[in-house]
């Protein structure tokens, strides 16, 4: 059998020379967490007195082996902060630059700074900035790579606009059919129970259709949608960002807009028409169910009375808003995951934010086109 070697370490030592009129303070041997162990207590002690003298100069070059266990017990001594004069293996020069990061600078807090509260918006107003700034690039960006399709028919990404149809409309069918019908449910009924007060039962037709088609439907399923395939559009684009295969679309020439954003946005701005169609006639069925049990009213009368109480301009206002929620929802879920660092907390972090934001761009953009169209489809 082959003789087999075994490389021996020597023990960590320190010792302090004079040479000339510099204090130098020389380590050796090996400094991980298993040579440490037995002689931990002389060692610190010993690096403290070094330590004390701050003209000392550090020479590590003798050191065999050094792991993050020794270089803290060293990084400690020298008060957390790299020593003035060291003399370092190139090798072991990485292991001291993670200690000697700057660290990042901390807001103060309100009992310190009278402007907190102007810092702190300040630097929100900076990140909408950024956010707006970003989103603006990437919707340019998209107006570019889909007039570029409009002249390569034949480049156009019929699998990834497909898929995300399926993925953000067809799954999303059964908890907007579920939700729907509930909130017609609990609408009906609070409605029907006011209008018996004053016999003015027909008017729940009214009530319901213009609420849920006008109103409800459409921001119901923008909300569900954004929790559901917003977040799922971040996270994807997340691990793209972690496993690095954004990384290896770029280095292939593969834009980023064209494969990945574009038939998110494209998806989204077909399906949620559809899904507010959907989420519209489940909400009525449920509304229509409980205005039988609570007011008698039959479900023939229900269907008939329905199209001369609302007008068709709510419906096509109603879809309309369904195309340009799926767009902000596809485009605010692509900025952030497009921002997702390399590390698992950056991605729960972004996938949240980007709910959060989802949703309150919605409802914002609800209400500004609710003022905007306030005498359409209102007789």
């Amino acid at each position: 059998m082959p003789d087999v070697i075994f490389q021996t370490w020597a023990a960590p030592r320190l010792r302090r020379v004079t040479v000339g009129d510099i204090q130098r303070c020389e380590l050796g041997g090996t400094w991980n967490l298993l040579a440490l162990e037995p002689h931990l207590a002389e060692l610190q002690r010993q690096l403290v007195e070094c330590a004390s003298d701050q003209h000392c100069e550090w020479d590590l070059r003798q050191v065999q082996v050094l792991d993050d266990a020794g270089a803290m017990l060293i990084w400690r001594a020298w008060g957390k902060r790299r020593a003035a004069q060291l003399l370092l293996k190139p090798e072991h020069e990485q292991i001291f630059g993670h200690f000697d990061l700057p660290p990042e600078p901390a807001l103060p807090g309100p009992l310190h700074n009278p402007l907190y509260g102007v810092m702190a918006l300040g630097r929100a107003t900076l990140l909408l900035a950024d956010h707006l700034l970003t989103v603006v690039a990437v919707l340019g960006q998209v107006m570019l790579d889909a007039w570029y399709l409009l002249r390569q028919p034949a480049s156009i990404p019929w699998r990834e606009i497909s898929a995300s149809i399926y993925r953000t409309g067809a799954q999303a069918l059964g908890i907007t059919a579920l939700v729907g019908f509930l909130v017609g449910v609990v609408l009906s009924y609070l409605s029907a129970q006011q209008l018996k007060l004053f016999g003015a039962d027909a008017f729940i037709i009214n009530i319901l259709g213009i609420s849920v088609i006008r109103e409800l439907g459409p921001v119901l399923a923008a909300i569900l949608v954004a929790g559901r395939s917003g977040s799922a559009i971040t996270a994807q684009l997340g691990v793209m960002r972690v496993t690095e295969e954004l990384d290896a679309m770029a280095v292939m020439g593969i834009p980023h807009t064209l494969r990945l954003v574009m038939p998110k946005m494209l998806a989204l701005a077909v399906s949620m028409p559809l899904i507010i169609l959907w989420t519209n006639s489940i909400a009525l069925i449920g509304g229509m169910v409980s205005a039988h049990a609570e007011l008698g009213i039959g479900y023939v009368y229900f269907l008939q009375s329905l199209p001369d109480a609302v007008p068709i301009a709510n419906l096509w206002l109603g879809l309309g808003k369904g195309v340009v929620f799926g767009l902000l929802i596809a485009l605010v879920a692509c900025d952030f995951g497009l921002r997702i660092e390399p590390n698992t907390e950056s991605l729960g972090i972004g996938t949240t934010n980007s709910v959060v934001t989802s949703i309150t761009v919605v409802i914002i953009v609800d209400a500004a086109l609710a003022i905007l169209f306030k005498d359409v489809g209102i007789s």
